[in-house]
């Protein structure tokens, strides 16, 4: 009788105490998903055709790894309550699916749904948790991403923490995307459970706008932005603040508002997930989700989110330090019209509380690198002039030289 207390007291301290994997997503996610471009028309041959293209493309050289299905993958359960893929739709399954990933080099992600039912109305992982854990470890699963819909009566807290467990039980390394839409704070509670988890609602493909759909709304990507107010000291390597997808190349944004959405998820320290149509992309959109100098500003190994240090007359001023002593600096202009810019560094003088570095071009010399059109443009010994156009970005690495 003792034994099996003991016993039972161990299995409730695994069950009560274990974490999610460690060691995974030190730097934010990148990869792709297959909703905000094509919904639930999703199968086997998409899936197959984009991990060729983010290899030929060149994505996957730059630090895109993950390929994931999102909803309307699964059709039903079978007599053991075990998960069912389409089979119209996935006559391979998902194992050889994934593994065929996998072999372009990849990493395969799947989504599901910590209701009853998920978004689209397709089965849940609500009462199957194990199971799908499970399953998902068998077919080589890398990535979840874990929505909450159909999830009445259930707590945010209890359901991922539950998830979170059983992937860990099932014993493959698989990076835990807690997609609840910040309802509960997540960024207060989630480091432990998962490695980054939503803090909005579903981001639209528009600047500034807002979409409603009877009770709730989807957000451009200004309003996502102004979202993330107050929480970049919960981010960092294997835990993130998840602003939502990409919406780079889906066509409802210039050129000008896809390269400020990306700039900005760089500067935000953002997953990099993106979702577009990776076969048919034109060249600006590779240009802009390729860019290897904003793509490193978002990878910095020191994982710290970026802060606005000033707002005024439509032109935000956006800072995030990084490795070696270098700084991120993003000049965001979300009015309507173009913006002059007369920033004189060593007046600026910024002291960030949250990492404990100021920059200061008084006491150091930083030479400047414009991200976008590579040119070098002197150090900050001298004032920068020069204008940004209209719902457009500034972006700037500013790279330590002396002290």
């Amino acid at each position: 009788m003792k034994k099996g207390f003991v016993l039972l007291f161990l299995l409730f301290t695994f069950f009560a105490y274990a974490q999610k994997f460690p060691n995974l997503a030190l730097t934010p996610p990148m990869g792709w998903n297959s909703w905000n471009k094509f919904s639930c028309n999703v199968s086997e041959k998409l899936l197959k055709e984009t991990a060729d293209a983010l290899v030929s493309s060149g994505m996957r050289d730059a630090g895109y790894e993950y390929i994931i299905v999102d909803d309307c993958w699964q059709i039903s359960r079978d007599s053991m309550g075990f998960i069912v893929a389409d089979p119209v739709r996935f006559p391979s399954g998902i194992k050889a699916l994934a593994d065929y990933i996998h072999s372009k080099g990849l990493k395969f992600g799947i989504y599901s749904c910590a209701g009853t039912k998920t978004c689209a109305g397709r089965p849940g992982g609500r009462g199957h948790e194990f199971q799908d854990a499970y399953l998902y470890a068998k077919w080589g699963v890398d990535y979840l991403k874990y929505d909450w819909c159909s999830s009445d009566g259930q707590s945010q807290k209890e359901s991922y923490r539950l998830m979170s467990r059983m992937l860990k039980e099932a014993g493959r390394p698989i990076v835990f995307n807690l997609c609840e839409w910040g309802g509960s704070k997540p960024w207060e509670w989630a480091g432990e459970v998962g490695h980054l988890w939503r803090t909005t609602g579903d981001i639209f493909d528009c600047f500034d706008c807002e979409k409603k759909n009877g009770g709730w709304s989807a957000w451009g990507v200004m309003k996502i932005l102004d979202m993330q107010k107050d929480i970049r000291q919960y981010a960092g390597p294997g835990h993130w603040n998840d602003p939502d997808m990409l919406e780079v190349g889906n066509g409802g944004m210039t050129v000008s508002e896809d390269r400020a959405h990306f700039s900005m998820w760089c500067m935000i320290a953002a997953p990099l997930i993106a979702g577009n149509d990776i076969k048919t992309m034109s060249q600006q959109t590779h240009d802009i989700l390729t860019n290897s100098d904003a793509i490193d500003i978002n990878q910095d190994a020191l994982g710290i989110q970026g802060m606005k240090i000033s707002s005024e007359d439509g032109l935000e001023t956006w800072l995030k330090p990084l490795s070696a002593g270098d700084w991120a600096v993003c000049f965001l202009n979300r009015s309507a019209t173009a913006k002059p810019i007369d920033f004189d560094w060593i007046k600026n003088v910024v002291t960030d509380d949250f990492s404990k570095r100021k920059l200061d071009a008084s006491a150091e010399t930083f030479k400047i690198k414009d991200v976008w059109t590579k040119t070098e443009l002197g150090t900050t010994q001298k004032a920068l002039k020069t204008e940004v156009p209209s719902h457009d970005v500034l972006m700037l690495r500013l790279s330590l030289t002396k002290k």
